[in-house]
């Protein structure tokens, strides 16, 4: 028997059900195409709860993070916060991979690619040290298909 979520675990999936609803056009369009690449063993999640963060995607199995960035990540400010979220992430166990959102939309291919490479080097990785990240109980993820929509 499972114990109900928390107050805590309720905000975070309503947060993270909003982000998700709410996502960039770069995000939607990278979300519909992760499934191009063969990625045996990895289950991808939008709009992800880590810590204090919320990160665009992240693969729990292999702890990868993939995160999409616009301008406003370009400033010193932006940097400062990104460099501190990536310090938290790593000492997690994740791995950070960053794109801008132009990388999406004008070099999609070799998104795709970089990702299937990575991940592809992470499962290695961890295989050899026989090291996977388990997947969190709650999870904030829609199914992968349909997403909460409604058949109409």
């Amino acid at each position: 028997m499972t114990k109900p979520p928390s107050k805590l675990d309720r905000f975070r999936i309503a947060n993270s059900r909003r982000l998700r609803n709410g996502a960039t056009d770069a995000e939607t369009k990278l979300w519909r195409h992760l499934e191009r690449i063969p990625l045996e063993g990895t289950h991808f999640r939008r709009q992800v709860p880590i810590g204090p963060y919320f990160v665009d995607f992240a693969c729990h199995q292999i702890g990868l993070v993939i995160e999409l960035d616009g301008s406003q990540h370009a400033s010193d400010a932006g940097l400062q916060r990104d460099e501190k979220r990536t310090a938290f992430l790593e000492n997690e166990g994740y791995s950070v991979l960053r794109f801008w959102n132009s990388d999406v939309f004008e070099d999609l291919n070799a998104v795709l690619d970089t990702i299937f490479a990575i991940v592809q080097q992470r499962q290695i990785l961890l295989a050899e040290a026989n090291h996977f990240h388990p997947t969190p109980a709650h999870r904030a993820d829609p199914l992968h298909r349909g997403e909460g929509e409604e058949e109409i």
